[in-house]
């Protein structure tokens, strides 16, 4: 049987219906401009770099399907109120070749009182260990009221011009945290064996489903693990993706791996910016950083295509849905490597915020290499306005007309210190 030749990354790619001038996506990255809930020309400004730096489809980061279910300051709340701002984002990138997705989600664990005014909701009642906050168990109403949310939020995207919405049901996220047999211990039927635990994400994505149709695309982001011992492993994971594909609700799923609640270097990979997190803290939150964060964040050594071992098991399992590969994708050999296994597109996040024309760049240059150093101190950024903190002279650098990045930073320390969160809640 002859071989099937896999195709370039910069072939263009069906996702749904709509049509990507090429197979690669700008992954989310919280973005923090949004103070109001509302978009900002600062978020469509991030946007449109990225379009156009190439990118066939950019994600815009955290769009909340309720304000409770925030997970960090500056974050868009998907109200009727929002769409005249999202349309002008959408417009903007449209003008630049490239396709938008809005990320829909609802925090759950991760989001403190601090920031939403109310207790964080999760399966089971249980303690936030980096937030030390309290976080009480959903109730079946909320539940339903939480899907109808998600599908709510799809309907506003639609209205306001994106071509695809990715519900995030990775990161321990309130999603997510029912998939977890660590954080749902519920005895009902969203409780129990994975197929109870995959009940919720399935609900939501049926609900999206209904609501869109064929409108635009429907994908979503899925924890393949989150890094903690007792909570999501690959085997379970697995067996979500095969009944969301059976399913026919989505038309991708992006693979992610980690937690936002604890150990969130399982995420990301390489150094650990303890000392940029305490530099922006005032005390006693500094010390105990300082003390503690490596042993909260983890330690995990980075290597390109982090999570490719994990995620090429799901490539012979899907029938009816693409998978997007993510993590340590830099270069054009990465890219192709995704596209070799089975993978319909790859994702791109921190080597991006360093180089927003990367992907223009590598089109034009196949041997080009990312000047992105996985350094990772663009994550004490989320609470300020996400950047790359290496590149003052980038278009997300040091220095805008209004404020220093570092002041933008710090206008988050508020709600960071608060929460005693210590940490970061990134998308």
């Amino acid at each position: 049987m002859p071989s099937i030749t896999p195709p370039d990354p910069f072939d263009p790619a069906q996702l749904g219906p709509i049509q990507l001038r090429n197979r690669i996506i700008k992954a989310a990255t919280s973005e923090g401009r949004s103070p109001d809930g509302l978009v900002t020309q600062d978020l469509i400004d991030f946007h449109v770099a990225y379009a156009r730096g190439g990118v066939g489809l950019t994600t815009v980061a955290y769009c909340c399907v309720s304000s409770e279910g925030a997970s960090a300051p500056g974050q868009i709340l998907m109200t009727r109120n929002a769409v005249p701002g999202l349309q002008r984002l959408t417009e903007a990138v449209h003008a630049e070749g490239a396709a938008i997705s809005a990320q829909l989600g609802h925090a759950g664990p991760v989001a403190s009182k601090k920031i939403t005014g109310v207790t964080a909701v999760a399966p089971s009642r249980m303690v936030n260990p980096t937030a030390l906050e309290y976080c009480r168990a959903i109730s079946r109403r909320e539940i339903t009221d939480v899907v109808q949310r998600f599908a709510d939020a799809a309907a506003i995207a639609v209205d306001s011009g994106f071509d695809a919405v990715e519900l995030h049901f990775g990161h321990n996220y309130l999603p997510s945290s029912f998939l977890s047999p660590l954080f749902n211990r519920r005895r009902d039927e969203y409780g129990g064996d994975i197929d109870n635990r995959s009940r919720f994400v399935r609900e939501i994505a049926d609900a999206v489903r209904t609501r869109v149709g064929n409108a635009i695309a429907v994908t979503a982001k899925i924890s393949m693990d989150d890094g903690i011992r007792g909570g999501i492993g690959v085997s379970e994971s697995l067996r979500t993706a095969q009944l969301l594909d059976a399913d026919g609700t989505l038309d991708a799923l992006e693979l992610t791996q980690g937690s936002s609640v604890v150990r969130q270097m399982f995420l990301f990979r390489g150094d650990v910016p303890v000392d940029d997190f305490a530099a922006v803290m005032p005390q006693p939150w500094k010390t105990g950083v300082l003390l503690l964060g490596k042993k909260i964040l983890g330690e995990f050594p980075y290597h390109d295509l982090y999570m490719l071992e994990s995620a090429r098991q799901f490539v012979p399992l899907m029938k009816n849905t693409k998978l997007i590969l993510l993590g340590g994708i830099t270069d054009f050999d990465h890219m192709s490597t995704g596209m070799a296994e089975g993978f319909d597109f790859v994702a791109m996040g921190r080597a991006l915020l360093r180089e927003p024309n990367l992907v223009e760049a590598i089109r034009t240059d196949r041997s080009k290499q990312t000047y992105c150093t996985h350094c990772n101190r663009c994550m004490y950024t989320v609470y300020g306005r996400t950047h790359c903190v290496l590149d003052p002279a980038s278009a997300f650098g040091a220095v805008d007309s209004a404020r220093g990045a570092d002041s933008a930073v710090i206008t988050g320390v508020d709600e960071l210190a608060a929460s005693a969160r210590g940490s970061v809640c990134r998308d």
